[in-house]
């Protein structure tokens, strides 16, 4: 996990790799308007859990972010339970696919999917 130098949220190497070829995909690599949002709904077995999506709309209260060449946007609400997270990919047989290393969680389901602090 990267060392949190001020309130952010980061990425890691093989997580903006994983952005990258999804927005390529997608077809929206070369488009500077899309952003990776990250954010925290309700739900989960812990009670809450995170949602990734692209979007190209910031909104009046957004948090921006860049760290490691991605462009992260979060809701101001969503950001309280993420600063200082660290985005990461994992694949292979037992990979988790995307995940939160989440120093604000004081506990996470065994999926990984969601946390409660």
């Amino acid at each position: 996990m990267s060392v949190a130098t001020d309130n952010a949220i980061y990425v890691s190497e093989k997580a903006k790799e994983k952005i990258v070829k999804l927005m390529e995909d997608a077809g929206i690599a070369n488009d500077n308007s899309y952003f990776l949002r990250v954010g925290v709904v309700g739900g989960g077995c812990s009670g809450l859990s995170y949602k990734l999506d692209f979007d190209n709309e910031v909104k009046p209260m957004d948090q921006t972010f860049e760290d490691n060449g991605v462009k992260i946007v979060t809701d101001l609400k969503s950001f309280l339970y993420l600063v200082n997270t660290e985005l990461n990919f994992s694949d292979g047989l037992n990979g988790k696919g995307f995940y939160f290393d989440n120093p604000n969680a004081s506990r996470s389901c065994g999926c990984g999917e969601s946390f409660a602090v």
